[in-house]
């Protein structure tokens, strides 16, 4: 425990009204969790404001309210923090409060559209399997060395995040591998911290709905690759026209990986089925349990990475030829009676199906049709619904539209919409199920011997969000369900 006066940056940028010597416990900006002892963070969100719970959090006990503008009431007993750069001066309380956890481990960044998560989390498990405790932030899970806490955002929120580098410095753990958002770096989750590495995977159309232009969302990347040190680096994918964009004015030591083209850390695939990737490194050939081009690009990142943090190439890659796939990222099944495949995927961008469905017409044989499911989800970038389903039914021989996460949208109304980008000559091709549960039924029913299911957009999630309702929903259990019949 620490005292206000001992937390708070000498660099100024906010007023005090009330004592210095308050304890501190914690930080909230959530007013249901906070407690007596914690600094409540009231701010002016996209949603709600902040500041309309002060007066319930102090009746409450909280005796600490940091906040952009100060409230009509003043209480004596109570010591405000005012300031109009929250985030800023809030970053280095908590680096005051926790000791700068970020500099006490190698803190390792990986963002882009696709593969944050199938990076980072093959970076944890390589380096686990190396002897090492490591962190996990990503948009599946968090894990602490070996405990696990759920994930609710891709990147948490500024408090949340230091309270679990806060956790994982105490747990020993040596590295952290994190997914960071565009809209963590947007909304400044990540200020402050001290990170050793970024990677950047690709970008593609995405989140226009927040950032609404792509230049916009290209730039926001762009700033957590500005934001480096010089001691840190930067790992680009080179084969992505993007990569050399991140790195322009970046002050970090960069490095590139490819499939294609020339790279520091260059990978080859000599052979791609649905048993897994045969890889060749310089002269040295390995196998992946990992499937398709796109895992290539993500072993690639990982091997990358781990070279870069001084890890011998040669004691690597013997234990990347044991990682397993990612929940929810190409996580395959077979029906050992009739050989008919599902995948289950993540795939909710027009880049990342496209990926997933070129990679499955590599690995199909001639006689093996590709039946995708595929909705889009409610409240987000409305403009990508078309080019999903347009190549969706360009790339499969039967498409099954349905509802995906449809949160305050009529889940039809998103069908609709999707349908604008199916040409004339692939109508034939498509049925609409509004019912998630009854696409994957009738998916399965129509199936054949041998055919390959790809069940798109929700991944690892377990939930569908109807009119701010989540309830249960595991594509994996219904598939298991309606293809293998357990």
């Amino acid at each position: 425990m620490k005292s206000l006066s001992q937390i708070l940056p000498h660099s100024g940028g906010f007023q005090i009204v009330g004592m210095l010597d308050q304890k501190v416990e914690g930080f909230s900006s959530d007013s249901r969790e906070v407690r007596s002892g914690m600094v409540f963070v009231a701010r002016k969100g996209l949603i709600a404001d902040g500041h309309q719970f002060i007066p319930a959090v102090i009746e409450r006990g909280v005796k600490i309210v940091f906040c952009e503008a100060l409230p009509e009431e003043i209480l004596v007993d109570v010591t405000y923090i005012q300031s109009k750069n929250v985030t800023d001066v809030l970053s280095q309380m908590l680096n005051e409060f926790y000791d700068h956890p970020s500099d006490q481990l190698k803190l390792i960044g990986v963002t882009g559209t696709n593969g944050k998560t199938t990076t980072a989390t093959l970076c944890y498990d390589l380096f686990k399997s190396l002897g090492y405790k490591a962190g996990l932030i990503s948009t599946v899970v968090n894990r602490i060395h070996l405990a696990e806490e759920k994930a609710t955002h891709t990147t948490p929120d500024i408090i949340k995040l230091y309270s679990l580098l806060d956790k994982m410095v105490k747990e020993g753990c040596s590295y952290v591998f994190m997914e960071v958002s565009s809209h963590a770096i947007d909304q400044n989750r990540i200020a402050g911290l001290n990170f050793s590495g970024a990677v950047f995977t690709n970008l593609t159309h995405d989140h226009l709905d927040y950032h609404k232009t792509f230049d916009s969302y290209l730039k926001a990347k762009k700033k957590f690759f500005d934001g480096l040190s010089k001691s840190s680096f930067a790992l680009i994918n080179s084969d992505d026209k993007h990569g050399q964009v991140m790195v322009q004015n970046c002050k970090a030591k960069i490095y590139t990986y490819a499939l294609m083209g020339m790279a520091d850390f260059k990978l080859k695939i000599l052979g791609n089925d649905l048993h897994g990737l045969h890889l060749k490194y310089k002269q040295q050939e390995w196998f992946s349990r990992l499937v398709g081009v796109f895992n290539g690009y993500n072993l690639a990142a990982v091997l990358g990475t781990a070279i870069l943090l001084n890890e011998d190439e040669n004691h690597v890659l013997p234990k990347m030829s044991d990682l397993k796939s990612v929940e929810g990222r190409f996580d395959w099944m077979r029906n050992e009676v009739d050989g008919r495949v599902g995948i289950v995927d993540y795939a909710h961008t027009s880049d990342a199906v496209e990926k997933i469905l070129l990679n499955i017409q590599e690995l199909r044989k001639p006689n093996q049709k590709i039946i995708t499911i595929i909705g889009c989800g409610g409240n987000r970038d409305r403009d990508k619904r078309p080019e999903m389903a347009r190549i969706a039914s360009e790339l499969s021989d039967q498409l099954i539209l349905t509802s995906d996460n449809p949160r305050d949208e009529d889940p039809e109304d998103i069908i609709k919409q999707m349908e604008i980008g199916i040409t004339s000559e692939n109508f034939h091709k498509y049925i609409v199920v509004v019912d998630r549960e009854q696409a994957i039924k009738t998916a399965c029913a129509f199936s054949h011997e041998g055919d390959i299911i790809l069940l798109a957009g929700k991944g690892h999630e377990k939930y569908q969000e109807v009119k701010g309702v989540k309830t249960f929903f595991d594509d994996k259990e219904k598939l298991r369900k309606y293809l293998l019949n357990i």
